[in-house]
Parts: structure tokens; sequence; C-alpha cells
């Protein structure tokens, strides 16, 4: 078996090298391997101080945040249990005593 990979667009066994990328001949797409790899590779989400993060973690609040609708912000030093990261802007998704579920961008968290 050959270890020339498919295309990533339309997944044809056709592909080329051409230097130091690849094109199929088949839909005319070029990538280059190395790029697609880091792409396909699972997004790390680091704190306000660089730690990583993982799902169920807890974290602590690091500035006041305001919160549309809501009459008070969430306060720095609020303590939040078990996240879960998501894709996207705010990369958490959490509940917050007195406010409920919520999103949270990583850089306004640290790990507790």
């Amino acid at each position: 078996m050959s270890d020339q990979p498919n295309c990533p667009n339309c997944k044809s066994s056709f592909a080329y090298p051409t230097g130091t990328s690849w094109m199929c001949p088949e839909c005319g797409h070029e990538w280059n391997p190395e790029e697609v790899a880091a792409e396909n590779a699972a997004a790390v989400v680091k704190d306000a101080n660089g730690n990583v993060l993982q799902d169920g973690d807890d974290v602590v609040v690091v500035k006041d945040l305001p919160v549309k609708g809501a009459p008070k912000p969430v306060k720095a030093g609020t303590k939040v249990k078990n996240i879960r990261l998501t894709d996207g802007d705010h990369n958490i998704d959490c509940k917050i005593d007195g406010f409920g579920s919520m999103a949270l961008k990583s850089i306004y968290v640290k790990k507790a």
C-alpha cells in the first residue's frame, strides 16, 4: 500500500506530489499535507496564565465580566466548576451560580 494521501476535498486517491504540496487531478485542489494535519489537530485551550484547560476543570474568573441582560457583572474571583470546552470565540460552556448557563472566553479565567 502506498503512503500517498487522499485529496482532502474530494477524497480521490489519484493525488500526486508537486514539490512541497500535493495536487488532485480530479478536482484541481492543491494542498500542503502539513497544513492539513495542523488544521485537523485538536485545538488547545489555554487560560489567562497559559495553563492548558480540559473538560471538567475548575476555573476562577480573573476580571469582572458584564453580562448582557443581567443587573450585575460576574465578579472577579468567582469559581466555576466542571467546565466544558467548545469551538468558537467563547470556548468555555459552564454554569455559574446566580447567572445560569453561559459561555466564557478562556482569556478571562485561570485554572483553580
